[in-house]
């Protein structure tokens, strides 16, 4: 069974740069109790599954098993100059999207490309990859994520092209990222009414700072053509404070649309003529985690969230300002059993709630709450 995980066809998801398995024994070396000592091969699984019971407004609504996050990952550096990422989740489709313009599965896979390392100043990624967004929650595996904001979880993040890095110092880092701004056909991003931009890219440069390891940095500009005449424009600062066993982050987003890509406002008013996305969406995302680890084995934290959703121009009957803002409330506690390990157990609760103004109203909308308790377990295996 272990051979043929190691050579399933390369066509997998990716995540973000940050490994929670680093360092740790693969379970090859642990069946076979032969160290591996070259870095050119890793193969990973990452596993997030737990059970939920879910509430709405009051109401007992389901409680079932959820296998949420299921991805593989090969990695590895074939000399001091070429590298390779790919990695895939399983549970999503994996034929390429119709009318995508990279040819590419928009949900499946990740991140699939080579890496080039020309000095310890200058590299670059080219490939599908992970849009290089500031803020300090999107750097991290989504299998440690237990709930997103809004704002990112509707966000298109894997998207096909280059990045090129430019490693300043040992504590700051300049990235400079050109990607295709969509991997679907205009319709199903966009809906009907609008044409092709001629140059469908995004732009973005990104800002990663750490000052002695106790401040960290993660900023972030970027601008996309989405159709012909219209643009979107997105800024994300992420910040961290780390203190021994305290950590703490603070992210906020902002994003101003040409066409509402995230598709939350159209949700609420209603379509463009009814077909396309609304125009001039806004968005505005805090989102805040503070964690404190009581001993090696536990771990418990709570995490907030704040968003401001609208338009920034009005529209024909649609006024400029506000029309939603949605919270975020989690809090939870994780045991990890195995010493040098990621394996960990968890019990969380998520609460959302969404809040609409009367101008939101008006088009049939109303107040609503969710809540969820989950129990389950996060692990990045490495394999090999």
């Amino acid at each position: 069974m272990l051979l043929t995980l190691l050579f399933v066809p390369l066509t997998m998801n990716a995540q973000q740069d940050k490994d929670a398995s680093a360092g740790e024994e693969s379970l090859f070396e642990k069946v076979t109790k032969i160290e591996k000592k070259q870095d050119n091969f890793h193969f990973l699984l990452n596993l997030n599954n737990s059970f939920d019971v879910n509430q709405a407004d009051g109401d007992f609504q389901n409680a079932k098993f959820n296998m949420r996050q299921i991805r593989i990952e090969a990695k590895g550096n074939i000399n001091k100059t070429f590298s390779f990422r790919w990695r895939q989740r399983l549970n999503r489709n994996n034929s390429p999207a119709p009318d995508g313009i990279d040819n590419m599965p928009t949900s499946s896979i990740d991140v699939a490309g080579i890496g080039v390392k020309t000095s310890d100043v200058f590299s670059m990624f080219l490939g599908k990859q992970c849009a290089a967004y500031g803020g300090i929650e999107f750097d991290l595996n989504p299998i440690e994520i237990y709930e997103y904001s809004d704002m990112v979880d509707y966000m298109s993040n894997f998207l096909t092209g280059a990045n090129f890095q430019f490693q300043l110092n040992p504590n700051h880092q300049l990235q400079l990222q050109v990607l295709d701004s969509r991997s679907a056909s205009m319709e199903d991003m966009y809906g009907l009414g609008y044409d092709h931009s001629k140059v469908p890219l995004l732009y973005t440069v990104n800002w990663n700072g750490s000052f002695g390891g106790v401040f960290n940095t993660r900023w972030s500009y970027s601008i996309m053509s989405q159709a012909e005449g219209y643009q979107s424009h997105y800024i994300a600062l992420g910040n961290e404070l780390n203190l021994d066993k305290f950590n703490a982050f603070f992210d906020v987003m902002y994003m101003r649309e040409g066409i509402d890509r995230e598709g939350i406002v159209t949700g609420i008013v209603g379509p463009k003529d009814d077909q396309g996305h609304q125009n001039d969406a806004e968005y505005l995302s805090f989102v805040m985690k503070a964690q404190y680890r009581i001993s090696p084995k536990w771990n418990v934290f709570v995490k907030g969230m704040l968003e401001n959703e609208g338009l920034s121009k009005a529209s024909g009957v649609l006024e400029k300002g506000k029309y939603r803002t949605a919270y975020g409330y989690l809090a939870g506690i994780e045991y990890y059993p195995l010493q040098n390990s990621n394996l960990h157990f968890f019990l969380t609760y998520v609460g959302r709630h969404y809040s609409y103004t009367d101008r939101a109203k008006v088009y049939g909308n109303e107040n609503y709450s969710t809540n969820r308790i989950s129990l389950g377990y996060i692990w990045q295996l490495p394999m090999f």
